[in-house]
């Protein structure tokens, strides 16, 4: 079994998703449901990595981003319509790159969806995406004042040559400004995202911009393992690199543990007692997703629009979306029953560092999950098990792309199979 079976953020991917027909009102997918999440997408880059297979667009034409916040705004609209009380906990603005917009666009974003929506986005805790090329001080000006209280930026590699092996042209110069207009805008939590395993990176190469990273005192950073997808610019290459990225993986984790940091997950490392209160509840809450690219959470039904990496049905979506008028119904999605319920509970829990409570899941369901799963048989020295926990041991954790996926379900795994990507 490969440690980099797939990345498991939420189950099921999209690609078991299906066109709904008929397809439902969002007034009957929402009656009853918490919306604890709002995430909102916007699907433009300014270049697109080697390692991207994310829903997004290299540049916009003239007028398409105005007319993306336009649909944005029908759409969120139609969505706030069709909620009880949303009782948002928690947000982010993802993409893409939402800071791709300029600040007048920035502001535009914030305004329609506190307007729309109806939170205050000052209260909740807000994460925003951005990357070294649109970083600047007037777009941070503009997530500072509105209310941003994270921010994420994806680094990879302070190394020039990784960067550009993982096809991600940048220049050390742009990298260190954006950090350091970051670090100048007071927003309170820095997030670094940084990828091992690129060709030619080293445990030394590796521990430098690890090292490098840390100078400006991130209070958190997220370790990728590269992954080789299809459909992207270094999944043609056709390459993989366990043992390297195992090697890399370890050799990351234990550096920044010996640097006072705390592991969270697989990926995610924080300085103790950084992270802003949320009630949010992956497991339990549903998530409202804003945007061509969002995905929307309820208990039964998880929907979205069309799904696609290549950059030609992408466009397409893209357009389809900013023409949209009706926005009052769920398009394509899974619907869970109560067996993919449990599972999805089970594979949101186990890849945490805290693992899955066993109490909890017996409120959700009425059962012990080790008797719905027979987990630690079926992963020996990877999950440990005691009256309240079930949670990956140190070696399962740096297996948790092996983990989530093989707890995917025969329907999920059929429809993933059955889908064609594009």
């Amino acid at each position: 079994m490969t440690p980099y079976e797939g990345y498991v953020y939420a189950y099921p991917h999209k690609t078991a998703y299906r066109p709904l027909d008929p397809r439902p009102a969002l007034s009957e997918v929402w009656a009853g449901e918490r919306a604890g999440a709002l995430y909102v997408h916007i699907p433009f880059c300014e270049m697109r990595c080697g390692f991207c297979n994310l829903f997004t667009r290299t540049g916009a034409p003239e007028g398409l981003t105005g007319a993306y916040l336009d649909a944005l705004e029908r759409q969120a609209r139609a969505v706030r319509a069709a909620l009880d009380e949303p009782g948002f906990t928690t947000a982010a603005f993802g993409g893409g790159t939402p800071t791709y917009l300029n600040a007048r666009e920035l502001t535009r974003l914030f305004d329609l969806t506190e307007h729309a929506m109806g939170v205050d986005l000052r209260e909740i805790p807000l994460s925003v995406e951005t990357s070294p090329a649109t970083a600047t001080p007037e777009r941070l000006a503009v997530l500072a004042e509105r209310g941003a209280s994270r921010i994420s930026i994806g680094v990879q590699s302070f190394v020039d040559a990784e960067a550009r092996a993982a096809v991600r042209p940048q220049k050390r110069a742009e990298v260190d400004a954006a950090l350091d207009a970051i670090r100048t805008s007071g927003i309170a939590t820095l997030n670094i995202d940084l990828i091992y395993g690129i060709d030619g990176q080293t445990p030394d190469s590796w521990r430098y911009s690890l090292d490098t990273a840390l100078t400006w005192k991130p209070e958190e950073l997220y370790l990728y393992p590269l992954y080789v997808r299809p459909l992207t610019g270094l999944g043609r290459q056709g390459r993989a690199w366990d043992d390297q990225r195992m090697e890399l993986y370890r050799v990351g984790r234990d550096h920044l543990l010996d640097a006072g940091y705390e592991q969270v997950s697989m990926r995610m490392f924080r300085l103790p007692d950084t992270t802003a209160s949320t009630d949010y509840c992956c497991q339990t809450d549903g998530m409202v997703g804003l945007g061509c690219g969002a995905r929307s959470y309820t208990s039964a039904l998880h929907h979205s629009f069309e799904y696609a990496v290549g950059a030609r049905h992408v466009r397409a979506i893209i357009d389809d979306y900013v023409r949209r008028d009706d926005f009052g119904a769920a398009n394509v999605g899974f619907a869970l029953d109560e067996e993919e319920r449990r599972r999805r509970h089970l594979i949101q829990s186990l890849p945490r560092t805290e693992g899955l409570s066993r109490d909890l899941y017996r409120s959700r369901f009425g059962t012990d999950v080790l008797d719905d799963f027979p987990l630690l048989d079926r992963f020996p020295g990877w999950l440990t098990a005691d009256a309240s926990t079930v949670r990956p041991t140190p070696d399962g954790l740096a297996h948790s792309d092996a983990i989530g996926p093989a707890l995917f379900s025969p329907r999920v795994r059929a429809l993933m199979e059955g889908y064609a990507a594009c």
